[in-house]
């Protein structure tokens, strides 16, 4: 199994001579893409996620041909145009899940004009895409309703996280309530789901953003979108910028991901947990901290 850490926070310890932006000693995070053409439409407008010839920070190949192998290691090399400086007020261990959970939430509220205080929004699944997606929400001065299948994460949603309401999507009562009621719909989930459901809880022009890699087809019958001119479409991580973005936006805000410290030789129980549903909402790995060699 490829165990792949995408959310990488560290010290810079050497600079290479071309090197302007960092210099040894700086906090720095990396995120999921660490190389891109620098050529294409997507990577001249500075949104490189966007990249066909994009380079995952994770099993992917580098340009020297050498694998990436994501943070698991005591070092990593990386261009200074996918690293970011993480800025005072914010700690490496909070900084990390938002290079990917933060900014993947931010993203498309950005793009899509959804930052506006006052809108209503719904955060369909809450995990650790999720629950930062309530965090940031709130944050802009949103009416957050967290929907999920049932009422087990209610407490959490509402009293841990602030969120404005809770749906639950299996109760037919409450979702012929909330009809018609919600700006946007950020969709975490990462399995096969009905689309219609949550199309009928957007208002007219109201955005469903796909976010939840899922390996099937999903199917709605085309009025759903038509006679609402309702929109589905999708968002990937986020922009280099938007990270930088982001990341200031939580120290401005106060904002923190909830998350649980382990050490290297914790990851295999880590998994275990993952598996079972069993952690609020993020693992952080403290490699630094680790001793490899007795964990490997």
């Amino acid at each position: 199994m490829m165990l792949f850490r995408h959310e990488v926070v560290g010290e810079v310890v050497e600079v290479g001579p071309e090197v302007s932006k960092f210099r040894a000693g700086d906090v720095v995070g990396v995120g999921v893409i660490v190389g891109c053409c620098r050529d294409c439409r997507p990577c001249k407008a500075n949104v490189e996620q966007y990249c066909n010839k994009k380079i995952w920070s994770y099993n992917d190949v580098y340009t020297d041909g050498k694998p990436t192998q994501g943070g698991f290691a005591s070092a990593m090399v990386v261009d200074q145009k996918f690293v970011v400086k993480i800025p005072a007020g914010l700690a490496p261990e909070q900084a990390a899940p938002l290079l990917c959970a933060g900014v993947t939430v931010y993203s498309p509220l950005k793009h899509f004009g959804l930052m506006t205080p006052g809108l209503r929004g719904g955060i369909l699944g809450l995990g650790g895409v999720g629950h930062m997606g309530v965090k940031v929400a709130k944050s802009m001065g949103h009416r957050v309703t967290v929907i999920s299948s049932s009422n087990k994460k209610r407490a959490e949603a509402m009293d841990d996280l602030g969120a404005d309401a809770y749906l639950v999507s299996s109760d037919t009562d409450q979702m012929a309530a909330a009809a018609d009621s919600l700006d946007y719909i950020i969709d975490t989930v990462p399995a096969k789901h009905p689309l219609e459901p949550y199309l009928a809880l957007l208002k007219m022009d109201g955005k469903l953003v796909l976010m939840g890699v899922i390996a099937e087809p999903l199917s709605f019958v085309s009025p759903m979108v038509m006679l609402g001119r309702k929109t589905i479409t999708g968002s990937f991580i986020g922009s280099m910028d938007e990270t930088e973005e982001v990341l200031q936006f939580c120290v401005d805000k106060g904002l923190t991901s909830q998350i649980e410290v382990v050490k290297m030789d914790y990851v295999n129980q880590a998994f275990e947990r993952l598996e079972r549903n069993d952690v609020r909402y993020r693992f952080v790995v403290d490699v630094g901290g680790s001793n490899i060699e007795d964990a490997a």
